[in-house]
């Protein structure tokens, strides 16, 4: 699990350009949320390479709405934001 950035220290963000693999990368206990909103494609290889946008696309979702679920995850380092 990620630590929480110190005061002035940036930790990383996602973007709706990001592909799945490359947030999963960033930390992979995101996966928690893609499966939690039906978003099951995080264990598909094929939708390793399909970027956050497309993924929200297919499944519904609102890819800003998903994005700031992620980077506050992200953000507080892997806790539930």
């Amino acid at each position: 699990m990620r630590r929480k950035a110190r005061k002035g220290e940036i930790m990383k963000q996602a973007t709706k350009q990001n592909t799945i693999g490359e947030i999963l990368e960033m930390n992979a206990d995101v996966a928690a949320l893609f499966i939690g909103n039906g978003m099951f494609c995080v264990s598909c290889p094929s939708a390793q390479g399909e970027t956050l946008e497309e993924a929200c696309m297919v499944h519904g979702l609102n890819a800003d709405e998903m994005l700031d679920l992620i980077n506050k995850f992200l953000a507080a380092g892997g806790e539930d934001a």
